[in-house]
């Protein structure tokens, strides 16, 4: 079981916490991780590409001139692909790019990747994060209070104040327990959770 320092807000250690073996300290699958990364990219994907083959080109109906004795190859069409202003082959259509991975590979893959973390000492975890007001001057306090320059931060409820304040720095982003994902984790240099998103965590994936 993991034993990690608790800091307040200040950057002062204020105490340990020990961690779930069964959430953060498992045996880490780099290719569940891997694919659980592309798939979250994949499935942001438009996927709204399109161009059109020579079925599609407008145009081309009457053939361009007879088949034989003219001195030029044999042409069927101007809107073939050879043609300028013919379709394109195998021309790319609307599709969807996304695809599925089951629960139990996304729990490892989320496991994997908060292990993953604690194993490289890019975990942080603060008794409470609270603010009085909207202020982007006083989070950066904290984050480098923290001495954390590119990271995630989890809380476990949506408080207006911590996460409006973080919307204007640019190497840091907010999330809460329940939209927790591998790709935040992974992209994120440092991952900071307060106490209860840890219990949180540890209750709904141990």
């Amino acid at each position: 079981m993991a034993n990690v320092a608790v800091y307040n807000m200040e950057g002062k250690e204020v105490g340990t916490i020990d961690l779930s073996d069964a959430v953060f300290g498992v045996e880490v699958n780099e290719h569940l991780v891997h694919m659980a990364v592309v798939q979250q990219l994949a499935n942001k994907r438009q996927g709204t590409q399109k161009a059109k083959t020579r079925s599609e080109v407008s145009g081309g109906g009457r053939k361009p001139w007879r088949q034989k004795g003219t001195g030029h190859a044999r042409q069927g069409s101007t809107r073939a692909p050879q043609w300028t202003g013919g379709g394109v082959v195998f021309a790319p259509v609307p599709r969807d790019y996304s695809f599925k991975l089951n629960k139990k590979e996304k729990r490892a893959a989320l496991k994997s990747a908060l292990t993953s973390r604690v194993q490289e000492n890019k975990l942080i975890v603060v008794d409470e994060l609270k603010f009085d007001e909207i202020k982007t001057k006083n989070f950066k306090q904290v984050m480098d209070n923290l001495k954390v320059v590119k990271g995630l931060v989890v809380i476990n409820e949506n408080d207006k104040n911590v996460v409006m304040s973080a919307k204007n720095l640019a190497k840091v982003n907010t999330t809460l327990t329940s939209t927790l994902n591998v790709y935040d984790i992974m992209k994120a240099g440092t991952v900071v959770l307060t106490k209860d998103a840890v219990k949180t965590i540890e209750e709904v994936y141990a």
